[in-house]
């Protein structure tokens, strides 16, 4: 499937302030499961310089610095990708330990996953986590489908345009969270039962029914031996395939963030605003897109 991507982000200051150097993480990531056919990015104000960095999980970044005094911060991407993975569940888990709860990894590989193996410590979450393991007979492949299912099943979906996740515990106890939020739950739980997990930024085709507009979306990957990093999104009740985006990835929310910079200016307040158009087609040609 062929996927084109239009992305504005712009942030408005009430005063003039300094700009500190930026990170941008709006560029899908490039590895077998999707292809970067096209990517534009443009920053305005134009930045004194700018690089592409790699950062800890693979994802691509684009860190801008400035000078002098800005009203204005734009980010604009034109992006088309070629995702590939069309059958999630296309893989068998390799090493026996991986594939029944609580989850085991050979020592190099969990050494490896460290950052993503940090268990959570509230017991409500444990129990309802250990809840659902012994539903699924303590299997993982079987966890992992019932986990999606539930909190699609049982979380109430809201939009929130702005703010940090809430914890995972807060959105067990309210069951309703935004697709940022469940997937914060989601990784608790994975997490709870030794399983791998991280935060994923990105695009997908499917709607949620409580968004109005396209928007920014967010999800979950959990390692399995032998299958990789393979995504669940409990917003929408299923595993990822060719209709999900990634552009970033990370052990917890604030290092995939779509943007991290700062500003200085004394008293001076900030408002952000976005515009995303997602089309998809079968085709190159039916983009509007031409490239080999």
């Amino acid at each position: 499937m062929f996927i084109r991507i239009r992305h504005t982000l712009r942030y408005d200051y009430d005063r003039p302030v300094f700009f500190e150097p930026t990170t941008v993480r709006l560029t899908p990531r490039q590895d077998t499961t999707q292809r970067l056919i096209d990517h534009r990015i443009d920053v305005t104000p134009t930045p004194d310089g700018q690089t592409w960095t790699i950062e800890q999980d693979g994802t691509s970044a684009r860190v801008a610095w400035f000078s002098g005094k800005h009203s204005a911060l734009q980010i604009d991407t034109d992006t088309v990708v070629q995702t590939l993975r069309e059958n999630p569940f296309d893989a068998l888990i390799t090493h026996a330990p991986a594939s029944q709860l609580p989850a085991l990894y050979p020592p190099d590989t969990a050494t490896a996953l460290a950052p993503h193996l940090t268990p959570p410590t509230d017991p409500g979450l444990l129990d309802w986590a250990i809840d659902i393991s012994e539903k699924s007979q303590h299997q993982t492949l079987p966890f992992l489908t019932n986990l999606t299912d539930w909190i699609y099943a049982n979380c109430r979906m809201i939009m929130r345009q702005d703010g940090d996740p809430y914890t995972a515990a807060q959105t067990l106890a309210e069951r309703s969270g935004a697709c940022r939020d469940v997937a914060i739950l989601f990784i608790a739980a994975c997490r709870a039962r030794g399983l791998a997990a991280r935060f994923v930024s990105g695009y997908s085709i499917h709607s949620p029914p409580e968004t109005t507009e396209q928007e920014l979306h967010a999800w979950a990957e959990v390692y399995l031996p032998g299958a990789g990093w393979r995504g669940y999104d409990p917003s929408l009740g299923l595993a990822t395939a060719d209709g999900h985006v990634p552009i970033a990835t990370a052990p917890n929310y604030p290092l995939a963030a779509p943007t991290t910079g700062s500003y200085r200016g004394t008293g001076a307040s900030a408002t952000m605003r976005y515009d995303i158009t997602i089309e998809a087609a079968e085709t190159q040609a039916k983009l509007g897109v031409h490239k080999d």
